[in-house]
């Protein structure tokens, strides 16, 4: 299916499974014994926080969907196959959105060694999810002609079912190298950076309080971002891509627990940051067809020499990857609540609904629903939210407000798009 700019936002995506993944809690850093946090005053802590209405009644979805994780982490290189290069940015493991920049970075690098001095500059990316578009976006800043070739389109790409928050350690491998714990650290300071420049700039970036309610002012109340796990004693964050938090001791806080963490985590929308993406592309001369791939001879049927392969699990099937293994995930999602401004437990929310998780069943294929994992997850919520656990709550929720996700003029350029012809290649050989 190919789409030009004035067509983009009627199109509809095929059908295609989703991602349904939570990323772990936020670290909570301590500095010479003392928790600190410059970001955050304790002026500035509501002394009451709207709660979450969390009833089997509110529900209105939930997404199942597989995430590709590799032992060995994601596989990022370049590879020859006849006259084609073919760099391969796959395999996060539900840590795509938190590094989607990052790896995009280091595979355009690839594609840039591998057109050399060239003139043609004409580069394939498979995929639309996460990596797919913002790999096609950074091919297009170092001068390539993009097509994104993929088999389903947002809103129906496995990225629009994602938890969604910067959580880059949250599908951690286990069998890591210090050459890849080094191309890890490089790429989560790149994108971390990246996402901070898309905030209020309608690609729905955010940044949201995080809140950890605790009986414990020593517990680290779970999850982190920094991990030995057989790299030595170095830290696995870099330097300067973490927030920290602040312990807020009776009194100082609206729940019923002694003590509250109280930090800061950034939050994605994807289903308007994927279509914001998508409106670069297409803005910068890219465009999309909707195709699937089966072998990698179907490939070479392609015009372009270069292509960056960000296929997530199909490069198991495609390229033979044996390492590649799904972890299913499941999400539930709420009616929306505009009032809620915060995440707390697995609790995100989003402009189109409360969303909780998580869900992390390994190797396992089912896209069906797992009835037991979804009374677990509503269980936890109604625990987690339990109006006890609130001491100050508001009398009534605040006024409804629409906010648009993107500014009316910008809306208004799309409003009387029609939908684009489409092209596709499904139920034909290559």
């Amino acid at each position: 299916m190919a789409m030009d700019r004035r067509s983009f936002v009627k199109a509809g995506g095929s059908a295609a499974l989703g991602l349904a993944f939570g990323g772990c809690a936020p670290r909570f850093a301590a500095q010479g014994g003392a928790v600190l946090a410059p970001y955050i005053a304790p002026g500035q802590i509501p002394s009451v926080v709207y709660p979450v209405h969390i009833s089997w009644e509110r529900v209105i979805r939930t997404t199942v969907g597989l995430r590709p994780f590799r032992p060995s982490g994601f596989r990022l290189e370049a590879e020859r196959f006849d006259e084609k290069t073919i760099v391969h940015n796959f395999g996060h493991g539900g840590t795509g959105w938190s590094l989607s920049w990052g790896t995009a970075t280091l595979a355009t690098e690839h594609a840039v060694d591998a057109a050399g001095d060239s003139e043609d500059r004409r580069a394939a990316v498979l995929g639309a999810g996460i990596v797919g578009l913002t790999s096609a976006r950074l091919l297009q800043r170092r001068g390539f002609d993009v097509t994104v070739y993929a088999a389903a389109l947002s809103p129906e790409t496995t990225s629009n079912m994602s938890w969604a928050g910067f959580t880059p350690v949250s599908g951690l491998v286990r069998q890591r190298t210090p050459e890849w714990d080094a191309q890890f650290r490089r790429a989560v300071a790149i994108s971390y950076r990246e996402h901070q420049l898309l905030v209020a700039r309608g690609y729905g970036v955010s940044w949201i309080d995080s809140y950890s309610p605790t009986n414990s002012a020593g517990s680290t109340g779970g999850g982190g971002n920094r991990e030995a796990d057989g790299a030595g004693d170095s830290p696995l964050m870099p330097e300067g891509a973490e927030t920290g938090t602040i312990v807020l001791g009776p009194g100082r806080h609206p729940f019923s627990t002694k003590y509250c963490r109280v930090g800061v985590q950034m939050r994605y929308e994807p289903s308007i940051y994927l279509e914001a993406i998508m409106r670069d592309i297409i803005a910068f001369g890219g465009k999309f067809i909707v195709r699937k791939f089966d072998t990698p001879r179907d490939l070479m049927s392609l015009d372009e020499s270069v292509i960056v392969n960000c296929t997530g699990l199909g490069s198991k099937a495609l390229f033979g990857d044996s390492e590649l293994m799904p972890i299913k995930g499941q999400l539930t999602v709420l009616v929306p609540q505009p009032e809620i401004n915060y995440t707390m437990g697995s609790m995100i929310p989003r402009s189109d609904g409360i969303v909780l998780g998580h869900t992390q069943l390994p190797d396992d294929w089912s896209l069906e629903v797992n009835q037991e994992a979804l009374i677990r997850t509503m269980e936890n919520a109604l625990r987690n939210f339990h109006p006890s656990i609130f001491r100050r709550t508001p009398r009534a929720a605040p006024p409804m407000r629409v906010v648009s996700a993107e500014p009316a003029w910008e809306m208004a350029k799309y409003a009387a798009a029609s939908p684009p012809p489409v092209e596709h290649f499904f139920g034909l050989e290559s």
